[in-house]
């Protein structure tokens, strides 16, 4: 059966990351994307320009809508807009037993701030459902330290992107110690844009569809990673990834 994966977060309207990362992600892993939008963003590979969030009650129709039809194997929470929704979807997850993984959105890669104090303290709750939480460094910083976020019972996949240096080492940890680590040399690149968004929804799918979660984090580290050496190189900033490979499908069918 297609895993059904719920993504809960914001809107970017160059393509890069967000919903439209998410969409792309769960499709190329064999999932089927449903998504309830928090916000919407006037973004490109410069920056974000302007940020309007939906309201609350419309982000939990959206939810109500899909899980009541369509049903859920897995969600994935990035952007959440503003602490009255992350508390307000987390009311809701309370009642769905499947995986979470919780992008801890706060800061785009254009160093644009996508989420306020109030809503950081909000995301307690969320990392308390999360079967999964995928902070960067400066993230997991704001979240308290790796133990800090430990201690509410997630797993942890602490990324090294931002660190410096040619290798970039991923961890994951359990709430009683550390599982895996991955390293990798880091791509000379700026085509970087929607790398966290693309990791969480890729665990997202794994999880959705019956993987470990060790098995789902490396398969989704290996799709980040080629989805970079694919990147289309567009806009003049931080460009978007290849989510699609480099494969046309048509072209190799048509091949």
């Amino acid at each position: 059966m297609t895993p059904r994966i719920l993504i809960i977060a914001g809107s970017d309207s160059g393509g890069g990351a967000g919903i439209q990362a998410d969409i792309k992600t769960v499709t190329m892993l064999g999932g089927h994307a449903m998504t309830a939008i928090t916000a919407i963003t006037a973004q490109n590979t410069l920056g974000v320009q302007a940020v309007l969030t939906v309201p609350t009650e419309m982000v939990i129709a959206q939810i109500n809508s899909v899980v009541t039809d369509i049903g859920v194997d897995a969600v994935k929470i990035g952007m959440i807009g503003s602490a009255g929704t992350a508390n307000a979807v987390a009311d809701v997850l309370e009642s769905l037993d499947v995986p979470i993984v919780f992008d801890p959105v706060m800061v785009a890669t254009s160093g644009d701030t996508l989420a306020d104090a109030e809503t950081i303290a909000a995301f307690e709750r969320l990392m308390g459902l999360a079967s999964v939480t995928t902070p960067n460094i400066p993230e997991l910083e704001a979240l308290g330290g790796k133990d800090a976020v430990l201690a509410h019972g997630t797993h942890l996949v602490a990324k090294g992107g931002h660190a410096e240096g040619n290798w970039i080492v991923d961890e994951l940890y359990s709430p009683t110690g550390r599982l895996r680590h991955w390293e990798a040399k880091r791509f000379d690149t700026t085509d970087t844009h929607g790398t966290g968004c693309t990791l969480a929804s890729a665990i997202a799918t794994g999880l959705g569809d019956g993987m470990t979660i060790e098995d789902a984090v490396e398969r989704a580290i290996r799709f980040v990673r080629i989805a970079i050496l694919s990147a289309p190189g567009l806009g003049e900033g931080h460009g978007p990834l290849g989510h699609a490979l480099g494969v046309i499908p048509f072209d190799e069918i048509e091949g």
